[in-house]
């Protein structure tokens, strides 16, 4: 199996994207995390030579419309960002929000049905489906307590 860091040069050299100190950083912390991480948790990850807010959020943009990343998730208003490798053009895998503990998971072996049936002139960019409850940890500790 490839590194990270590998991982996330093949990914951006197919996008035909430069590997720049920012992208790389940004992106092997995604595909490190292995769930959708926000702007906060991904200059966190960085640490403290992480690029500066702007760069960061350029670079995500940008991976973002060279389908590297998509946007996963928004809480807060605040968007979590994860690489698009795992889900299709138009269709994302499921994500679960534990309401107590905040983390996010990706439920990568769900599946949902593609949404029919809508009325007339409404177009489909992108179907996702956010479940929210509580995780295995969370409702261990309420059933235990």
């Amino acid at each position: 199996m490839k590194n990270s860091i590998q991982q996330a040069k093949d990914i951006l050299k197919k996008a035909n994207l430069y590997c720049t100190a920012s992208r790389l950083a940004i992106l092997e912390t995604l595909l490190k995390a292995k769930k959708p991480l926000s702007t906060k948790q991904i200059t966190n990850k960085l640490g403290k030579k992480h690029p500066d807010k702007t760069t960061i959020y350029r670079t995500l943009e940008s991976l973002c419309k060279s389908d590297v990343l998509h946007k996963a998730y928004t809480h807060q208003r605040s968007w979590h960002f994860e690489p698009a490798h795992n889900c299709g053009k138009t269709k994302c895998h499921p994500h679960f929000k534990c309401i107590n503990c905040q983390n996010l998971f990706c439920l990568y072996k769900v599946s949902f049905p593609d949404i029919k049936g809508l009325d007339k002139g409404f177009i489909t960019h992108r179907q996702q489906l956010r479940l929210e409850g509580l995780c295995p940890e969370c409702s261990n500790k309420i059933n235990n307590s």
